[in-house]
């Protein structure tokens, strides 16, 4: 019973946990650049701030002042007592888009410089800035000067239409608010003068043109009203009433209503004449059909057909009862037949008759039609030669229409621009003159800051983001994760400038952990066990034992995870050789080879490290007292594995150095041959585990030779300095490598930058700081 309900619960919460772990996502995200990029979202910011506040500083204060126009004609129609429909008619939108480009003209704006003398006003003469001079000199002429007052005039001035109305709003700017009021109201009345001064000359241009128009087109009607009348009288062509023809409107002829009427009857005529042949078709299909079809009474809706077709049905139904219970040859049958055939002839007969009948009615509308058509070309044939005489007079009428049509026009439009000459109004007004302002209008302290913060901010922020972009290197586990598709094991904090504890004493190995029984197992491995001729060394550089010196700290427990997953991976499958290898030289592979084999030999593990790296061996030089042989004496058969094989005194770790008088040229063949792998045979079967310092694999190819030998890897990238794409070039290009991987570790990583890439705490909360 619970566990259906548990199932349920676990379905109905998933969406909300899955977008409350996105949301905690984004939010860890977010809050990880801030803690990253937090220098630039600070600095960024407050160099805006500082940019605006010395915008602030250089500007000179402006002052804005604005007088309101209104364009309106409705004062003008008033005035000439013009009829007026319901409300007032409105003006177009583009004409208002006209006004406003010819307040922003230059002309003007010249009127404006002109009437106000602004040529001789410093504040006209040159720039606003505080750096900028007026530049005047006595050689400049009144049009230089005025040239450039305009220029000065036309960058502070604004015209705006208001939202939805008609009223244009003339804004000037200027460092004085009595000269920006004082400026603002010339533009409007000049704007005022120039209509009233374009609008009288356009209407005395217009109605001394209009006059030499109308006596000539009075002369022209009057002639072409003449010629309709004589063209009328010469070809006896005689009205059947109409509009007057001196108002140059056609009129009807006789012949013209006939001939209308006469084709209306023909119209009338033809659709009777395909009715009837419609009805004489439909009878005779009608009679091709058999009386005991059901489809004969429903075509027709005659009343007798409908009647004896009945009477058939109810005979047939009779004979069909009476064949069948008597026979066919029953006389009751054959007189029954006799009666429907009787009835079948009566049936034939009174469709024959009604068939007649639509008959003679297709012949009497067909003869009709025929007559129609007859009388039709009739008056058609007499009416083309009066078209033709028509045709003229349409003529001389069309023309004789049109004259009056424009003398009528032409006449109005004068008596309207006689009486516009005496109104001197027009179409604007001002509703609101300009007043010198109080306030400042630029610069807006509050919009410049708030401007330059947030541009500061996105700038801040876009930096921030550009510079996340552009790290490409590795800096959290997760990371390394997402871009190679493999495990990271731990990431290793940078020990050095770091003071170890002081080194532990040698140890025996007897109390080793037994991690396959959980107890303190016998001895696995001391140091006394040792062959007598076995060479002891120690690490020179603490660093290359660091894990097993100071245990109780982040570095060490880095090495413990690593340590962990190799014995994970050893319960499911052979995993006795690890290689540790990295992309390029330099990323501290050795160090992790070095404390990871040492800590496994703390452990109480049998261990050996393999220093494998034929190009740069390292073991070697970081042993005292220093080797003499190294493995590759070994392979050669100058001396045997036991002599070359020395031990770490303090923890028991074997180590195998390799020695090179000079660098081979065939390091690959080395490490593929079969005499190396006979020895890592042998290895494997006298330690749990063999770890083998493999040199990088972008410089050369050594590791790809060995790649089958070794159970898994160890991949070591450095932090923060290693490129993603490096290593995603060189080890996805490796699938069987890739395939073996134990994992990848991040080396010599800064704690304190790393808690601005993962929560803060993870690393350095206390844990293992001294004392605890």
């Amino acid at each position: 019973m619970d566990m259906p309900l548990h199932r349920t619960r676990v379905n109905y919460s998933g969406g909300r946990e899955e977008a409350s772990s996105s949301m905690s996502a984004l939010i860890d995200q977010l809050s990880g650049l801030a803690r990253r990029q937090y220098r630039v979202i600070l600095v960024v910011p407050a160099v805006a701030i500082a940019i605006g506040l010395l915008y602030l500083l250089v500007t000179p204060s402006q002052y804005t002042a604005t007088a309101t126009l209104l364009i309106d004609s409705s004062t003008l129609r008033v005035l000439q007592n013009q009829l007026q429909p319901q409300g007032d008619i409105p003006l177009d939108t583009l004409q208002v888009g006209s006004q406003v480009e010819i307040l922003a003209s230059r002309k003007l704006g010249l009127d404006v410089v002109r009437s106000l003398k602004l040529a001789d006003d410093p504040e006209f003469a040159g720039g606003w800035s505080l750096f900028s001079r007026p530049n005047v000199t006595s050689s400049d002429t009144v049009e230089e000067r005025e040239q450039r007052a305009l220029d000065e005039f036309l960058a502070h001035r604004f015209i705006t239409r208001g939202d939805k109305t008609y009223a244009l709003n003339i804004s000037y700017t200027s460092r004085s608010p009595e000269t920006a009021a004082k400026v603002a109201n010339a533009i409007a009345e000049a704007y005022i003068d120039d209509q009233l001064g374009a609008k009288y000359q356009t209407v005395t241009r217009a109605g001394a043109w209009l006059q030499d128009r109308i006596n000539e087109l009075k002369s022209k009607a009057a002639t072409a009203d003449r010629a309709v009348l004589e063209f009328k009288e010469k070809n006896n062509i005689v009205d059947l009433g109409g509009p007057n023809v001196s108002a140059g409107s056609a009129s009807r002829l006789i012949g013209e209503q006939q001939l209308f009427e006469l084709n209306s009857q023909l119209a009338a005529a033809r659709g009777a004449t395909s009715e009837a042949k419609a009805r004489l078709d439909r009878i005779e299909q009608v009679r091709k059909m058999d009386v005991s079809e059901g489809a004969v009474a429903d075509i027709l809706k005659n009343e007798v057909i409908t009647r004896l077709r009945n009477q058939y049905v109810d005979l047939s139904a009779r004979e069909a009862n009476i064949s069948t219970r008597y026979g066919a040859d029953h006389t009751a049958a054959i007189n029954l037949r006799d009666q429907m055939e009787e009835t079948r002839r009566n049936i034939r007969g009174e469709l024959g008759r009604i068939a007649g009948s639509y008959k003679s009615d297709y012949e009497i509308a067909k003869t009709r039609e025929e007559s129609l058509e007859r009388s039709l070309a009739s008056l058609v044939s007499e009416g083309q030669l009066t078209n033709r005489d028509r045709l003229g007079l349409a003529e001389l009428e069309s023309s004789a229409k049109v004259y009056h049509t424009l003398y009528d026009t032409f006449l109005q439009r004068y008596m309207e621009a006689i009486q516009q000459q005496s109104f001197p109004i027009t179409d604007a007004r001002v509703i609101s003159p300009a007043a010198a302002p109080k306030k400042k209008s630029k610069p807006v302290a509050s919009f410049v800051l708030a401007i330059a913060l947030t541009m500061g901010l996105m700038a801040s922020f876009g930096i921030a983001a550009w510079r996340e972009a552009i790290d490409g290197v590795f800096r959290t586990g997760s990371q390394a994760e997402q871009e190679l598709g493999v495990r990271c094991l731990s990431v290793i904090p940078l020990a050095a400038g770091q003071a170890p504890r002081a080194p532990s004493p040698p140890r025996s190995i007897a109390t080793g952990f037994d991690a396959e029984a959980g107890r303190l197992g016998p001895p696995l491995q001391t140091v006394e066990n040792v062959a007598a001729d076995t060479p002891h060394y120690a690490f020179i550089d603490p660093l290359k034992r660091r894990a097993v010196d100071d245990p109780i700290s982040v570095f060490t427990e880095a090495f413990r995870a690593i340590k962990m997953r190799a014995w994970l991976e050893s319960t499911i499958r052979e995993n006795r050789l690890i290689g540790i290898t990295s992309t390029v030289a330099g990323e501290g592979k050795s160090t992790v080879a070095s404390n990871l084999a040492s800590l496994l030999a703390d452990a109480g593990r049998r261990v050996i490290l393999i220093d494998a790296d034929l190009r740069n061996p390292t073991l070697a030089r970081s042993l005292t007292p220093r080797p003499s042989v190294g493995w590759l004496e070994v392979l050669s058969g100058k001396i045997d594995l036991a002599r070359a094989t020395g031990r770490d005194a303090a923890t028991g770790l074997a180590l195998l150095p390799l020695l090179l008088t000079e660098a081979p040229v065939h390091s690959d063949e080395v490490l593929a041959s079969q005499g190396f792998r006979t020895l890592l045979d042998r290895l494997r079967e006298s330690y749990d585990y063999v770890i083998i310092d493999l040199p990088p694999i972008a410089p050369v190819v050594d590791v790809r030779a060995i790649v089958p030998v070794i159970d898994s890897f160890v991949f070591v990238v450095e932090w923060g300095s290693t490129r993603i794409k490096a290593v995603r070039r060189h080890l996805l290009a490796e699938p069987d490598l890739h395939d073996r991987l134990l994992g990848v570790v991040l080396n010599k990583a800064d704690l304190r930058a790393l808690e601005k890439f993962e929560q803060p705490g993870v690393y350095q909360n206390g844990y293992y700081r001294s004392g605890s």
